[in-house]
């Protein structure tokens, strides 16, 4: 009985599906250009512009209503050349817009163009008429749909489809029960002697003094290793990965776009601290760069966060009289008896970031990935070798040979006048 429930349940998922496919099959054709169009328009266009909003170029809605379609045709396929043909409203656009160079889109048909401009009708229709899906205006997409038969045999076949899962669902749910209730039966039939053998079981084993001892030994034993292992670990933050304000992706910063390190953290070439950048380090790309390609023509929900912060207006391009700081958490975080300079470890002894950060540059989101305790610093400590080829070492082994001399040696020439001797 169970495996005709089960044959009954995937047969109506079938038929289930096959409707989706079949639904899917007879609408595709209705949208067939604008969703041409789509992609072409978020894999070329949406790094400058977008439909409701002004970016690095012009706000698109509408702009078949503006523009003469021959005319958008030839711009978006070489803008230079329209210009250069003395053509009045595209100098007069090329002026609006400090001269900027649209990319020429040689690649594309006329066909694709179109395609395009169908894909931003249907977009603007949608913002001037969103209850209706966008249908306002008619974007430049034909109904080649079936015909009325064909649509009333389609309304038809679906009603009698649901009418056929709803008999199927009926039926497998009734045998479900039937299953159940003989399930329960069987069980309270051999309860009885199920529990007779363990409660056997128990006696014996409590009776058999060795065997407890053993077990409980075993127990101490497991219990013992358990506590000393987390109290060893007491303070031990690796695999620490905290939710940060900002979705900030070192893969795609480091390891997509090969950003250097101190790029961002400054401070590990100067200072004991690597330092976290500023919002204004961040402003140095993201003032142009929106990630917009990856949104539908919107900034991307981080970088707004960025431009939130700083009090930004990407439209105009101003900053506003309201910053607030980015609540970053730290994640890498030693004692305060333990003294590390980033300076010392970085520019002197040419340690790589990912001798102790871990392979940073394929994180999406930051961890702890070395253990950080005084145990691992001193294994590293025993196995790396001293690199001598530097001016530090130059005047360590000048003020040795003033000592054979007979001469002074100050405290300046061993490094005494670091900042990081008395500052930390």
């Amino acid at each position: 009985m169970r495996n005709i429930s089960s044959v009954l349940g995937r047969l109506a998922k079938s038929i289930s599906v096959s409707l989706v496919l079949l639904f899917a099959v007879t609408t595709v054709s209705h949208a067939q250009d604008a969703k041409e169009g789509e992609a072409i328009f978020k894999s070329k266009c949406t790094s400058c512009h977008a439909i409701n909003r002004k970016l690095v170029g012009p706000a698109l809605k509408d702009i078949t209503k503006t523009k003469d379609q021959e005319w958008l045709i030839k711009w978006v396929r070489n803008s230079q050349a329209l210009i250069a043909s003395g053509d009045p409203d595209a100098i007069a656009i090329f002026e609006e817009y400090n001269k900027s160079v649209m990319t020429a889109f040689t690649d594309l048909s006329d066909d694709q163009i179109k395609s395009v401009l169908a894909y931003i009708d249907a977009e603007s229709a949608k913002a001037d008429n969103p209850e209706k899906g966008g249908d306002k205006g008619g974007a430049a997409v034909e109904n080649t749909g079936a015909s009325n038969w064909s649509i009333l045999g389609m309304v038809g076949i679906i009603l009698l489809a649901l009418v056929v899962i709803v008999l199927l669902n009926r039926v497998s749910k009734t045998l479900e029960k039937v299953i159940a209730k003989n399930q329960i039966a069987e069980d309270a039939n051999l309860g009885t002697g199920t529990d007779s053998r363990y409660l056997a079981f128990a006696k014996s084993f409590v009776k058999n003094k060795k065997l407890v001892f053993f077990a409980v030994l075993m127990i101490v034993a497991v219990l013992s290793v358990a506590g000393w292992k987390t109290m060893w670990n007491i303070g031990v933050h690796e695999g620490y990965k905290p939710v940060q304000p900002i979705k900030f992706s070192h893969q795609l910063h480091a390891g997509v776009n090969k950003i250097e390190c101190q790029y961002c953290h400054g401070g590990a070439f100067k200072s004991k601290n690597a330092s976290i950048p500023s919002a204004n380090v961040c402003m140095n790309c993201h003032n142009t760069v929106t990630a917009s390609e990856h949104y539908d023509g919107e900034i991307s929900p981080e970088i707004a966060k960025i431009y939130k912060a700083l009090d930004y207006n990407p439209d105009t391009r101003q900053y506003g009289d309201n910053p607030s700081p980015i609540q970053w958490i730290r994640i890498h975080n030693l004692p305060d008896f333990a003294y590390f300079n980033h300076s010392q470890h970085v520019v002197v002894a040419g340690v790589e970031c990912q001798t102790c950060h871990g392979p940073i540059q394929d994180m999406e989101e930051v961890y702890q990935y070395s253990q950080l305790t005084m145990k691992w610093c001193v294994d590293c400590h025993r196995k790396t070798e001293v690199n001598t080829d530097n001016k530090y070492y130059d005047q360590l082994i000048e003020a040795h040979e003033k000592l054979k001399k007979g001469e002074k040696m100050t405290a300046a020439m061993i490094g005494g006048l670091e900042c990081g001797k008395c500052h930390y």
